[in-house]
Order: structure tokens, then C-alpha cells, then sequence
């Protein structure tokens, strides 16, 4: 085998010999990728690390002798390789997979369920998609712990009515906790998108609260969209914008079939912008995998929205951005500390020629 067809290097870390067993399996059975080594906890994984030197590790967020997060901060500062978390659905389960994420594991994935049987391909599809990703992924250094929210800002009189619509999925919960931070306390409404399961887009929007000049929440359905808010689309529904009484806006949630693959799913609530919002709209396409969000930017751009996308060297993985810019659905390009910037002049822009 030549090296340009060698194998991904994955290490499997968990407590559960049942569930190192099922994850070994599924990786086995890509003819692009082998189980080096397995561990059942941080010590031994220690070792095997470092005899194997793997492309990428799964790692359970609660195992015994040593805390994961301890396990990934050391791995993170002494041999920074890619990780992809293996996570339970459970409040604490959520609250410890983010802080991974903010100390620089790539993406996480729930841990399979007693009736996994069921969807086993879906799952298993799943795995290798991520295991791929993480691996090709540009690692971020581990974010420094936040101090006091930052002041809030004037919008300087940006664009009112507006709404501004967001998509993400691997590397997303860092992208988008960076451009909410950038972006004053009365900015025009925020509607989000993060690829994420149930239970952990609650815990996402809170942290993000505490850490924001803007209120952010978890949105519900039926509400009235209101300036200075950002709404995180609940994990498994869809979220759409429709318009409500008065010209306002409201949220509407789904549980239809999954669009890409995904449910919530970007291109739904950039569809529903095009639709209702049109030129009162701005679409940021963030980092993450697949395709996500890339017709339905192209439809908002058609509709007279402004469309932005972050650039390559600033992607945890860049493959929503570039199939967006490939469809030609992204008319300004820049790296995610700057978008957030980018944005606000954007919309002060557009205020100052609507008053002309």
C-alpha cells in the first residue's frame, strides 16, 4: 500500500469494553481507516498514543483514574491530535463535551443508544463521516477561560427589520461563540443553526449567554423574533422565520425528515430567510462538513440578501463554506475574526442608503 493510500490511525478510548468493541468494529469495516490501538482509560491511552502515533482519537467524556478533560488538556499542550468525543445525552454529558470542544477537540458524537440496533448504518455512517473530518481538521489552540462578559456596544444605528441567519456544524461552537462576542448587545436578531443533537443545544445557548454581550437562547416555537436576542435552533427540529403579526417575525420548529442528513438543517432556515425575509436578510455560512446551507445561501443571495462566508485559513474544516462558494451563494469571504465586523458594516451600510 502506497502512502498515499494509508490507512487512517484511530485510537479508541473508553471505559466500556462493549462500546470499544462496537466503535473498532465500525472503523474496521472503512477500507480507508484501522483501529490501532484501544484504551480503557487516559493512562493506558497514554502509551498506547505514544507507541501508535494515531491520525485521530475518539475519547468518552467520563472515564475512571483520570478526568477526560484533564486527559485532553495535557494531550492538547504535549501532543496536540485530533479528537473526536464520544458523548453521553445527558445534561452533564453536554456541559463537559463543550468545555472539550473549547479546549480543542475538533467534534463530538452522542454514544449509541440501547436501541442504536435499529439505525446502525445511519450511526455507523456517521462515525467514519466525522472520523474523516477530525482528522483533516486545522486544530485551534485550546481557548483561554473567559473572564466578565464584554460591555455592551451601540449598534450605531445598523439596519432595522433585519435579521441575520447562521449555519455551522464541525468547529461551529467556536465559531459562532467568537462572532456573537463580536456583536453588540442591540444587534438585529440572530437565528442559528448548529449541527448538535438534543439536550446540548440548551446547554450551548447558556453557555453563550453568560459570555455575550446579546441575549442568547434556545428557541422556542411561536415566538416573536426581537432585536438584541439570538436563537440556537433546538437539537432535532428544524427552524424556520415566518412572518408574523404586525410585519414582525416569528420562530416556527419541525420535526420533518432531515435535510442533508441533518435535523436541525441550515439550508431549512436559509430557505424560509429567502422566502420571508429577502433582502432584509443576512446569511453567514461557518465552518463544518458537508454541504449544509449551501443552496439555501445561494437562494437568499437570489433574493437579495447579503451573504457572507468564512474563509479557509480560519475553518476548523472548510467544506460548507467552500461548497457555498462553489454554488456561488457567498458574495463576501473573510476570516472569522473579522466577520462579525464585516457584518455590522454591512448593515450600517444599508441603513445610511436607506435614509439617502
Amino acid at each position: 500500500m502506497t502512502s498515499s493510500a494509508r490507512k487512517l490511525r484511530v485510537v479508541v478510548v473508553d471505559d466500556s469494553a462493549l462500546i470499544r468493541s462496537l466503535l473498532t468494529s465500525i472503523i474496521n469495516e472503512a477500507p480507508d481507516m484501522e483501529v490501532v490501538a484501544t484504551a480503557s482509560d487516559p493512562i493506558f491511552a497514554r502509551e498506547r498514543i505514544r507507541e501508535t502515533s494515531p491520525d485521530v482519537i475518539t475519547l468518552d467524556v467520563e472515564m475512571p483514574r483520570m478526568d477526560g478533560l484533564e486527559f485532553l488538556r495535557r494531550l492538547m499542550r504535549l501532543r496536540p491530535t485530533p479528537v473526536l468525543m464520544i458523548s453521553s445525552l445527558t445534561q452533564s454529558g453536554s456541559e463537559v463535551t463543550l468545555a472539550a470542544l473549547e479546549l480543542g477537540a475538533v467534534d463530538f458524537l452522542h454514544k449509541p443508544s440501547q436501541d442504536i440496533s435499529r439505525r446502525m448504518q445511519e450511526y455507523a455512517e456517521d462515525i467514519r463521516d466525522k472520523l474523516r473530518a477530525v482528522a483533516a481538521a486545522r486544530l485551534r489552540p485550546p481557548r483561554i477561560p473567559p473572564g466578565e462578559p464584554p460591555p455592551a456596544r451601540p449598534a450605531h444605528a445598523m439596519r432595522k427589520g433585519v435579521c441575520i441567519c447562521i449555519g455551522a456544524s464541525t468547529g461551529g461552537t467556536e465559531a459562532i461563540r467568537e462572532f456573537l462576542e463580536g456583536m453588540p448587545a442591540d444587534s438585529p436578531p440572530i437565528l442559528i443553526v448548529q449541527h448538535m443533537p438534543e439536550r446540548f443545544t440548551y446547554t450551548f445557548a447558556a453557555r453563550l449567554n453568560g459570555l455575550c454581550a446579546m441575549r442568547v437562547k434556545e428557541a422556542e416555537d411561536g415566538e416573536a423574533v426581537a432585536a438584541g436576542v439570538a436563537y440556537v435552533a433546538p437539537g432535532d427540529y428544524h427552524m424556520q422565520v415566518c412572518g408574523g403579526a404586525a410585519g414582525d417575525y416569528q420562530i416556527r420548529l419541525s420535526q420533518t425528515e432531515r435535510v442533508n442528513r441533518h435535523r436541525p438543517s441550515v439550508d431549512v432556515l436559509f430557505d424560509s430567510a429567502a422566502r420571508v425575509l429577502r433582502d432584509r436578510a443576512v446569511g453567514v455560512i461557518l465552518t463544518g462538513m458537508g454541504r449544509d446551507g449551501a443552496d439555501g445561501l445561494l437562494r437568499m443571495r437570489e433574493a437579495g440578501a447579503a451573504t457572507f462566508g468564512q474563509d479557509e485559513g480560519s475553518c476548523v474544516v472548510y467544506g460548507m463554506p467552500r461548497e457555498a462558494e462553489r454554488a456561488g451563494a457567498v458574495q463576501y469571504v473573510f476570516p472569522l475574526s473579522q466577520l462579525a465586523g464585516k457584518v455590522q458594516e454591512c448593515l450600517r451600510s444599508t441603513a445610511e442608503r436607506a435614509t439617502l
